[in-house]
């Protein structure tokens, strides 16, 4: 946050208090502090970022007179962000009672005054500010006011003027002028209620600069004036404006021979007062006409006198505010009209305001209007260039949640605003957060509402001028020094701020210990806002503020001890103390001083045992974070302690490894640390403690070498010990501490020596007779080779080619090797990582290392042995890493790669091919390699398609694979026909040649040609040999009969003949008659399905009982429902003859069997082949007429001869299936179409109601629809009821395009609703003239230009998209399909063939029909069965 000046608000600097004797002090003080000079402005400006900070603009204290650096100090950036305090140190529970749960003020937006304001929470301001603002009651003036009205009869108070003296102006006419002293005396009473009762109330007061000069304007439009030395009259004005209009404001200005006056007929005067040979006169000019728009507001621009030489000064600005726009003009030199700014859309009612102050922007003075009416103020920045122009720029605007009826400036970074509802709101201007607000209701505050109306001479005013007076309240607050004075009915009170002291006071005294904590703390770090009473540098201003907050600590440690739970659970007591004790921490952290908090405030707490724990505990995590490093040995050995006492061990390692511990007993911290397995606090205080590194090595190695060397498997803590080993080794060797930091520069080169010579050591200290040679380095490669190999590595990568480092690492790559390679107790694992080790070593282009090469042999030897087949996997990916290491380069090749082979090692062999390109090989190793076989169809083709590989390679890979296809389609079939397909689909029957077995060869045309395996291959190749396909089907009807009709569904090319020809080869009749109904030839396709049913029937026919019934019959019924979906499938393409051919032959196939029931051996089953011929009867009569069934059935020879009993349940059925049918297709077709005669009643009535618009004028332009219809514009009108010219929402953009089309938007609604869901869905247009030709015109859609007329409906009308929208509502009434489908569907049925029943009259792959869908709900149900 910037600084800014204070130009006139030295008297702010007060530390007052709340008695009525502090505040009348301040009044005294203003003779001394206008001393205060701005003459030396530019040279002042030079030193003025010396000693003020970034922060804060602070008043300096009364004694110490301010230099300009203090006052002017920061420029004022406009664009600054704000960042709000550590919120951290803002843990606020206490509300003070003038909390306000405010709203930011930075919040923006338009629309309605009321609904509409966003308000965004901030956090409440009284806890991050405290109390900015003291208000006190002047009684001594109070009283006066009351006593005067009864004793003298003065009448109510109306007006009230400022500056040394106090003038309140009286409903009869009187002026009371009062000092500003302690006794707040009454000087002198200015004019009578004679006077009064001829020019009515005072209605607007003015006092000169010098205070010798008052200026009344009356209600009935006398202006008088006063001197206030001697109480005279000196003139009395009656013809300076027109008669019969109230002053509404007079102003002085700098020239106190010059006035400006403002009357409710809305005209600006300036008076000039001369005097001539001892006569006084007043000369009167008019500056602005009521007529040409009425002004309600005006300010003239005030400068100190210590600005008197500023060059704006030399125009004498004034600002006028009308209802409709505000003025900057100059009255001098000459009169100029400098600035004109509208307001733009406001309330009507709202009052207009204006507010003159001198801000420092960018080094320079100069004076800032701020405006306002409503909600938003703007800020006007006034600047005079070289030329002796006048240029105004606008500044960062205010947008607030309430409206407001005063602004005014306190200081040139803070302003106080009040709203309509009598609220006070203190803002920091360049920020835009509120600080405060103050509840004033109880001022009972004086408005001018009664001079505004003019009713003193009739009430003659405009109803504007009005209505905007209801709230007006100019006279009644003035401010002066840095004082705002309220006039009230019966009372005048006074406004301040407060010192920063007073602030932090304050919320002392309501016992808010910890916000006064944060408040002084942001004081302290120049981040508060409104802050008087501290000057000087900001290391000065620091100094004051962390003193008191010393101050406030002890106080705040005393009441933590003070009001502690005497009683209770220990629990209590300590939440008591965690919710305190941290607070002091962190401030004196904050404040750098740890000399308090280590003594006093330590021996203060330490009173508390439980105090003293909380204590030591909160400095854990300033410890961990390394912000507090020293602390004195007894807080330190206390803290420990402690730890120990609670069993938190872990946190006193965190905390000793980041402490100093120079002051603790060493070897007792030692000890604790090895007793609690605190290893990495162990080795840090022997490092630290002693500069010892090697002593903690020596511990650590004494615990895990004996059981590593005993062969015993480690215990946890003895691994987490080894694993802290290597990484001490490692970080020591490496030149850093253990665990954090680094080791001193002048010690790094000693400890690494010291390291490997402990290291590399022949025996240890206390070794037995027994032990190994190198113990330590034997003991490292048993616990991790891999690990303490990389730490080497590391380490010889930080070596420097000196002659002492080539040295240490040949001497320990030496023992490296003495100790795994003549020893048989190391894995192959342990001993490959060494030599993999090696070989990057030497691999290096800077080696210097010497190491036998027949040692390479030795371990090619031992890892290729093939006498051991265990750890075979692990032998491979050791040689393997050796390899790319860079060993390669001690083996022999062609000896390697026998040996690999012997010993199966095919990634070695791989390795190897490749080097040399022979990538062929590479594929016997796959192949040969069990774990890794899968992998050769990727790496064929990654060789066949990866550029870079030569066509002779490609090429022999190719054959490779080609002599191996036989085990490739073994392996996955899937895979190899993908190969195959992808890079030589020209030669794939050259690979069926090559494939001998059957299976195989199955098996791969299946994956080639099914496309259901996922394999896609280019058909139009195989086209041209359906040979190929043939062939694949025939080897199907071998291997797999039952997927062949599924399989032939799915294939694309084979001849129909040659493939008929298979299947009747294998007797495959379903299929058979598949592929003649493919084929066309429906009447041959029956007659095999019909002769199979045939034969199941015979065979069912003449079965005995003990034979399986039930699967002879489901054969049967499955026979049957195939030959009847053939039938049906073909039907509605064949006339009525061929119908017939298929249908009755299949009737009488299935009477068949009941013809012989008379005979001397019935049939098993006579119910079950009733209920089948029924079925065949219900789906004939789908395509069949009924007498045709009828008559073919009594023409029958058997049924002719008069038995018609078998078949009366038949005939029955069908009539009684057929009625139902009808009744429901009546009765569902009657409903449907009342619903849809209500449906369609419903969206027409949705789609043409009319529309009733909220007002008669454009929302946008704001002029009435009528006054533009000579445009021939259209006038469009919203759902919510806003209208507007679609000329003006052309201009706003607010269309849409929709499937060509254009939409409308609501302005307002889309605008105020900031993203939200459109208006454009329920918009309607009318035009003026709407003819029954415009059908198809969309309700919400505007027609293209270049259609000057709509056209008729030529066809059938077509929904537009609002009203499928609609009727979509409409449908989702209705749970399932709509009824509207339905009916449709219907009638399509009905049309195309007048006997199609619901169900199967067509195919579902040409049909989806909605009754067939799972959750239609008109489920058919069949009739009743009639019993014989």
């Amino acid at each position: 946050m910037e600084n800014e000046p204070d130009h006139e608000n030295v008297e702010q600097s007060l530390c007052a208090k709340t008695t009525e004797e502090e505040l009348n002090k301040s009044f005294n003080l203003e003779a001394s502090l206008s001393k205060f000079s701005y003459i030396d402005l530019d040279k002042e400006l030079e030193f003025k970022n010396d000693l003020i900070d970034d922060k804060e603009f602070d008043i300096p204290q009364v004694d110490t007179p301010p230099t300009l650096e203090s006052i002017l100090n920061e420029t004022d950036d406009e664009d600054e962000s704000f960042v709000l305090e550590d919120p951290t140190l803002l843990n606020i529970d206490t509300i003070d009672s003038h909390s306000y749960d405010t709203s930011s003020v930075a919040s923006s937006d338009s629309g309605d005054r009321t609904n509409l304001k966003r308000k965004k929470k901030l956090p409440d301001s009284f806890s991050l500010h405290g109390s900015v603002m003291r208000h006190s009651l002047l009684k001594g003036i109070s009283a006066q006011i009351v006593s005067a009205a009864d004793k003298v009869d003065a009448g109510l108070p109306t007006a009230i003027a400022v500056s040394s003296l106090i003038a309140v102006g009286t409903s009869h006419g009187l002026a009371l002028i009062f000092g500003k002293d302690q006794n707040q005396a009454l000087r002198l009473c200015l004019g009578s209620t004679s006077v009064g009762g001829q020019y009515g109330a005072i209605s607007a007061l003015s006092i000169n600069n010098d205070c010798s000069r008052l200026l009344c304007g009356f209600a009935k439009g006398q202006i008088t004036m006063w001197d206030l030395a001697s109480g005279k009259l000196l003139r009395s004005i009656t013809d300076a404006h027109p008669p019969g209009t109230a002053i509404l404001h007079i102003k002085f200005t700098d020239d106190p021979t010059l006035a400006i006056c403002n009357d409710s007929g809305g005209s600006v005067f300036e008076l000039t007062f001369k005097r001539v040979m001892g006569v006084r006169t007043c000369e009167s000019r008019c500056l602005f006409s009521g007529s040409k728009g009425e002004v309600c507001c005006i300010e003239p621009l005030h400068s100190k006198p210590e600005l008197k030489d500023h060059p704006i000064t030399q125009f004498s600005l004034l600002a006028m505010a009308s209802l409709t726009k505000i003025l900057v003009i100059g009255l001098k030199p000459s009169l100029k009209v400098w600035m004109t700014f509208p307001y733009g859309r406001m309330d009507p009612s709202s009052v207009p305001l204006l507010a003159w102050h001198f801000v420092a922007v960018h080094n320079y003075v100069n004076p800032m209007l701020a405006f306002c009416r409503g909600d938003v103020v703007h800020f006007l920045l006034v600047k005079r260039d070289e030329s002796g122009a006048i240029h105004v720029t606008k500044q960062k605007h205010l947008h607030l949640y309430y409206d407001l009826i005063n602004f005014t400036w306190i200081n040139s970074r803070t302003v106080v605003l009040l709203d309509s509802v009598e609220k006070l709101h203190v803002i920091d201007r360049q920020t835009q957060e509120e600080l405060e607000t103050v509840e004033i209701s109880e001022v009972q505050l004086v408005y001018n509402s009664s001079h505004f109306k003019s009713l003193a001479t009739g009430g003659n005013v405009s109803q504007a001028l009005a209505l905007v007076g209801e709230k007006a309240c100019y006279q009644s607050i003035s401010s002066y020094g840095g004082q705002i004075f309220y006039l009230g009915t019966k009372s005048v009170y006074v406004m301040m701020l407060r010192s920063w002291r007073e602030r932090v006071d304050h919320l002392l005294k309501q016992d808010c210990l910890t916000e006064a904590l944060a408040l002084a703390w942001s004081f302290h770090e120049g981040k508060a806002k409104a802050v008087v009473g501290l000057s000087g540098d900001a290391s000065k201003r620091k100094a004051v503020v962390a003193d008191r907050m010393v101050e406030i600590l002890f106080h705040y440690a005393d009441r933590a001890l003070k009001k502690c739970p005497d009683q209770g659970k220990i629990q209590v007591m300590e939440q008591h103390f965690q919710d305190m004790v941290p607070v002091i921490v962190d401030y004196c952290l904050l404040l750098q001083r740890k000399d308090l908090l280590f003594s006093q405030m330590y021996d203060k707490l330490s009173e508390n045992s439980v105090a003293k724990g909380v204590f030591l505990e909160c400095l854990e995590p300033y410890i961990l974070s390394d912000k507090l490093v020293g602390m004195t040995p007894q807080v330190m050995k206390d803290l420990i302690v402690h730890f120990q006492d609670k069993k938190l061990m872990e946190n006193v390692e965190a905390l000793i490894v980041h402490m100093d511990i120079t002051s603790l007993d060493i070897q007792q911290v030692v000890l604790m640390c090895w007793e609690n397995r605190l290893y990495d606090a162990m080795i840090y205080v022997y490092n630290r403690g002693m500069n010892e590194f090697i002593s903690p090595m020596e511990k650590l190695f004494r615990v895990i070498a004996p059981p590593l060397n005993a062969g015993r498997t480690l215990t946890d803590e003895q691994v987490v010990m080894g694993n802290k080993l290597l990484v001490y080794i490692s970080c020591c060797l490496a030149g850093r501490a253990y665990p954090l930091g680094d080791i001193p520069e002048d010690l790094v080169p000693l400890v690494k020596n010291q390291v490997f010579e402990f290291l590399i050591r022949l025996h240890s200290a206390e070794a037995s007779p027994e032990e190994e040679i190198y113990p330590y380095v034997r003991t490292l490669l048993h616990f991790d080779t891999r690990e303490f190999l990389n730490v080497l590595a590391l380490t010889f990568e930080d070596f420097k080619n000196d002659k002492q480092a080539v040295e240490y690492q040949q001497r320990i790559v030496d023992i490296l090797l003495k100790v795994m390679v003549e020893n048989s107790d190391f894995t192959p694992s342990q001993v490959g990582c060494l030599f993999t080790f090696l070989a990057r070593q030497l691999a290096k282009p800077d080696n210097t290392l010497f190491v036998n090469r027949t040692l390479f042999d030795q371990v090619l030897e031992f890892l290729c042995s093939p006498d051991d087949d265990s750890r075979h996997s692990e032998r491979q990916q050791v040689l393997l890493e050796l390899l790319q290491a860079g060993g390669i380069v001690q083996f022999e090749e062609s000896r390697l790669i026998r040996m690999a082979e012997k010993a199966e090692f095919y990634q070695i062999c791989e390795f190897m091919y490749e080097r040399e390109h022979q990538y062929d090989k590479i594929i016997d190793c796959y192949l040969r390699d069990p774990l890794r076989e899968e992998e050769v169809f990727n790496y064929i083709h990654n060789i066949l398609s990866i550029p870079g590989h030569s066509a002779e390679e490609k090429q022999s890979v190719w054959q490779k694979a080609m002599d191996h296809i036989e085990e490739l389609v073994s392996l996955r079939p899937c895979k190899a026909a993908e190969l195959v397909a992808t890079h030589f689909s020209e030669q794939i029957e050259t690979v069926i040649k090559k494939l001998q077995n059957q299976v195989l060869l199955f098996k791969f045309l299946r994956s080639l040609l099914d496309p259901r395996e996922g394999i896609h291959v280019n058909q139009e190749l195989l086209q041209m040999s359906p040979c190929v396909t043939e062939q694949f089907i025939e080897l199907l009807c071998q291997f797999s009969p039952n997927q062949v009709i599924e399989t032939l569904q799915v294939l694309e090319c084979y001849r129909l003949e040659e493939t008929i020809q298979i299947t009747q080869k294998y007797q495959l009749h379903e299929v058979t008659a598949y592929l003649l109904e493919k084929k066309g030839d429906i009447h041959g396709a029956f007659l095999i399905m019909l002769k199979r049913l045939q034969s199941k029937l015979q065979e069912i026919t003449h079965q005995d009982e003990k034979s399986k019934e039930d699967l002879s019959l489901k054969d049967v019924e499955d026979t049957m429902v195939e030959t009847i979906a053939l039938c049906q499938r073909n039907s509605h393409n064949l006339n009525q003859q061929q119908r017939e051919a298929l249908w009755f032959p299949l009737l009488e196939a299935m009477m068949a069997p009941q013809k012989l029931s008379g005979s001397a051996a019935p049939h098993l089953h006579p119910e079950a082949l009733k209920s089948l011929t029924m079925q065949v009867l219900n789906s004939m009569a789908a395509f069949i007429a009924l007498p045709s069934i009828l008559q073919r059935i009594l023409q029958d020879p058997v049924y002719g001869k008069g038995k018609l009993g078998e078949i009366q349940g038949l005939i029955l059925g069908m009539l009684d299936t057929f009625n139902y049918e009808q009744t429901l297709l009546e009765t569902t077709t009657s409903l449907l179409n009342q619903d849809l005669h209500w449906s369609l009643c419903n969206l027409r009535a949705s789609v043409t109601r009319g529309l009733n618009p909220k007002q008669d004028y454009c929302s946008i332009c704001l002029q009435q629809y009528k006054r533009r219809q000579e445009m021939a514009d259209e006038i469009i009108v919203f759902s919510c009821g806003h209208l507007y010219h679609s000329f003006c929402l052309q201009n706003k953009e607010c269309t849409i395009e929709t499937e060509g089309q254009t939409r409308w938007t609501c302005y307002k609604c889309s605008s105020s609703n900031k993203g939200g869901k459109l208006s454009e869905n329920s918009s309607e247009i009318k035009k003026g003239k709407t003819t029954s030709s415009q059908v198809k015109m969309s309700p919400s859609c505007h027609p293209s230009k270049g259609d000057s007329t709509v056209k008729k409906a030529a066809s059938e009308p077509v929904l537009d998209p609002q009203q499928i929208q609609a009727f979509d509502q409409l449908c989702r009434l209705y749970r399932g399909s709509s009824r509207l489908a339905l009916l449709t569907e219907l009638s399509q049925n009905r049309s195309s063939e007048s006997y199609r029943p619901f169900s199967g009259s067509q195919s579902g792959s040409a049909f989806s029909s909605i009754f067939q869908n799972e959750n239609f709900q008109l489920q058919l149900i069949p009739p009743p069965v009639t019993e014989d």
